[in-house]
């Protein structure tokens, strides 16, 4: 009997991870729900004879084992020659590469074009292997062939490689490849890269410029209080003026000289809370907890739910235009997603349709999505669903670009008010004292005018 793997949540929110016996996935699946389980996710564990080791991918040989598939990009010759310094160096050089956004997202176009031009998997991949100039990401993709030419999918070998493919990327070809439309998948994943790429440009061009210039002040401000100071201080002393620095001044200074007499305790503060930071979200209640706040929090809460809830309206428009039911639709399309909360609600609206419910309900309850969004769900299953989500994907795409246009005028308001604030701080703990060097009070307390 097949075992399986499960992670579910309880009727108290908390998530659990075993695994079972069971006959089928489904047979797993309503055991779950019978016994008060939310499945999350369930799936079948294959022992593969498999090892990790450095310098091999998921489908190359180890040392320790034979060669599983007999494939250009796997086969070994028993009796091989010396390396080569050219080869050392090409070896060093595939270590050292990175993969760039760019690079997957030139992939991902040459191997649609060669899907669409009706090209198989297999042909498609040699292909493109031998046009790609990155060398690391060449090597990833000959392993990615080897287990298509023993008869898995792409997307098997690329949860290999998570920290290369993108999370949500790798759920859009493993939703192409289940569904039979890898081709619009692709499609959808050079769509994803590019408008991430735009994205991450946009933030970087309002949070580097404010965050370096909230640095720099901080810095600044510490430099000038460590050594400026002092210096001010032996001027006084030298001018004998009976007055002293302003309080705050003098506070600041005994403040930063006892961090750095000191500083192994505030470093052992940030170390102590992020470490139970960390703790925290590791438990089920905490990650739940912290996947909601990301959908709330200030600013940005709403572009991460939108950004979700576009991914998975997107994967399930896919499966329905592939002739899925809406059940089976939300049962794949949740791979997409990522976050616990997201993923409650897509099991509770399963849930709603096993029992003759709206699945569209757990979305409502939320209070997450607007009325406009629930309200085109509703109207789409008295009439045509696929077309309604469609309307519904382009709704959201707009939702998320005027978002994005407030955050880009918010931020820079929000970092103008903590840099405002440094800098008057600023004045008032370094420059003050200063000034009035420069306008002479203390020159006149010296002398008793």
């Amino acid at each position: 009997m097949p075992t399986f793997a499960y992670k579910a949540i309880t009727p108290q929110g908390q998530v659990v991870k075993s695994k079972m016996d069971d006959a089928s996935k489904l047979s797993c699946v309503r055991k779950l729900k019978r016994n008060g389980l939310t499945p999350i996710s369930v799936s079948q564990i294959v022992t593969i004879s498999r090892k990790k080791s450095v310098g091999n991918g998921k489908n190359g040989a180890t040392k320790a084992e034979k060669p599983k598939y007999q494939t250009t990009a796997t086969v070994h010759s028993k009796n091989a020659r010396k390396e080569s310094v050219i080869e050392k160096l090409d070896k060093a050089l595939i270590s050292t590469e990175r993969i760039t956004y760019r690079d997957i997202r030139v992939f991902s176009q040459n191997f649609y074009l060669l899907k669409k031009a009706n090209f198989n998997n297999i042909h498609a991949l040699s292909t493109v292997i031998d046009t790609t100039e990155n060398p690391k990401l060449r090597a990833i993709l000959e392993d990615i062939l080897a287990g298509v030419e023993s008869g898995e999918f792409m997307y098997t070998t690329m949860e290999y490689y998570d920290n290369v493919f993108p999370y949500i990327y790798i759920n859009m070809i493993k939703v192409g490849e289940l569904s039979g439309s890898l081709e619009t998948s692709l499609q959808q994943g050079v769509k994803y890269l590019d408008d991430t790429a735009a994205l991450n440009t946009k933030l970087k061009r309002i949070l580097l410029p404010n965050l370096f210039m909230f640095i720099g002040i901080i810095v600044m401000l510490f430099i000038a209080v460590i050594f400026g100071l002092p210096m001010l201080e032996g001027v006084f002393q030298s001018l004998g003026a009976a007055a002293n620095l302003p309080a705050i001044t003098l506070w600041f200074a005994d403040f930063v000289h006892l961090v750095l007499q000191y500083w192994y305790i505030p470093v052992g503060i940030v170390i102590a809370l992020v470490f139970l930071f960390f703790t925290y979200i590791s438990t089920p209640r905490g990650r739940y907890n912290f996947d909601y706040f990301k959908y709330t929090m200030p600013i940005f809460g709403k572009l991460i739910y939108l950004l979700d809830f576009s991914r998975l309206m997107k994967a399930i428009l896919l499966n329905l235009q592939n002739g899925m039911r809406i059940q089976d639709a939300l049962e794949v399309s949740k791979n997409v997603v990522k976050n616990t909360v997201m993923l409650s609600m897509i099991e509770t609206s399963i849930n709603n349709i096993f029992v003759g419910q709206s699945w569209i309900e757990p979305f409502e309850n939320a209070k997450l999505s607007t009325s406009m969004t629930t309200e085109m769900l509703k109207i789409g299953m008295q009439t045509d669903l696929t077309e309604m989500i469609e309307k519904l994907v382009e709704y959201i795409e707009q939702d998320i670009e005027n978002t994005m246009e407030k955050i880009i005028k918010v931020l820079p308001e929000v970092s103008y008010l903590f840099v405002g604030i440094v800098l008057i701080f600023f004045v008032v703990v370094v420059l003050v004292p200063v000034i009035q060097l420069y306008m002479g009070n203390f020159l006149f307390d010296a002398y008793g005018v």
